[in-house]
Formats: C-alpha cells, structure tokens, sequence
C-alpha cells in the first residue's frame, strides 16, 4: 500500500468512531455450543492455556494468515495479562471489541473473537476468531454465528471475514 494510502487510512479512523455514540455495544452471544462474553484479566489463566494449547491450530485458522500469532513460544502470564488488559481497555473505549468464547455448560475458554477497526476503507469491520484444536469443529459454526450476530446486533455492513 502507498503511504499516502496508508495516511488516508489512518486518517478516516482517527476521525470517524468505531461504533456510533449512541450504540450500546452487546456484551453476550449465546447459544448452544458457545457462549461469548467480554475477554479480561479474569481470563487470564484459562485463556491463555487455552491458546497455548493450540498454537498450530489457530495459526491455520482464517484470519491469522502472517503467522505471527500466537507465537511459537507463548506468553509469560504477566505479558498474556497485558494483553487481556489492553482488549479490556479497547473494549470499554469502544474501539475494538473482543470476546472470550466459554463452554456453555462448564464455562472453560474454548475460543476468542476480535471485532476490530478494518485496514481498509473497503470494510466497516475486521472479524477474527478462533477456537481450541479440541473444539476445532465449532470454528465455522462460531464464524457463521458471528455474521449473524453482527448482522442483528451490531452497527456493521461490510465484514472483512479474511476469506471466510
């Protein structure tokens, strides 16, 4: 991308919101297989041996295409808090929205979702998921709920879904 591309990219998110003001953004999605609900410190532990499990499997994951995450290595649980902290903080100042995926009858982090600012100016939205190789069956149908959830629930039009 030129960098005057990249400005200009820049530019329009800085200056427009993610969500409107008066949007009230949605906290849960259940169903029957999963259960989604703000991602925090709270997590910290669960999530992180959850991705941890799984490094390879969610790096074949649509949606992860560099390679860059998770890394290889892991995360202290210092840094992983971090992390969590940070998608908290992003959370409660409405510019990004991620989730932690639960089990719904035993409440284990399974998966997450990550509800971004998209890169391009062709996309409202960048979605992403993942779930655990244990529970590699949910991937699509969590993918598939989230079109239908932000399609109902979120102030969304164009999903960059990468190549989902």
């Amino acid at each position: 991308m030129r960098r005057g591309a990249v400005l200009t990219t820049v530019v329009a998110m800085a200056t427009s919101a993610f969500v409107p003001d008066s949007f009230d953004p949605p906290t849960s999605l259940v169903t029957d297989r999963f259960r989604l609900e703000p991602l925090g410190p709270q997590h910290n532990e669960a999530d992180r041996a959850a991705w941890m499990s799984s490094i390879e499997h969610i790096r074949a994951t649509p949606g992860y295409p560099d390679g860059t995450w998770p890394p290889p290595e892991g995360l202290s649980p210092e840094r992983n808090l971090a992390d969590l902290q940070r998608h908290a903080d992003h959370f409660a100042a409405r510019k990004g929205f991620t989730f932690t995926v639960l089990d719904p009858a035993h409440g284990d982090v399974i998966g997450c979702v990550y509800l971004y600012p998209a890169s391009s100016q062709e996309y409202d939205v960048s979605v992403q998921s993942w779930v655990r190789a244990d529970r590699a069956h949910l991937d699509t149908p969590l993918a598939e709920a989230l079109v239908d959830w932000i399609a109902t629930d979120w102030p969304w039009e164009r999903l960059d879904r990468y190549g989902r």
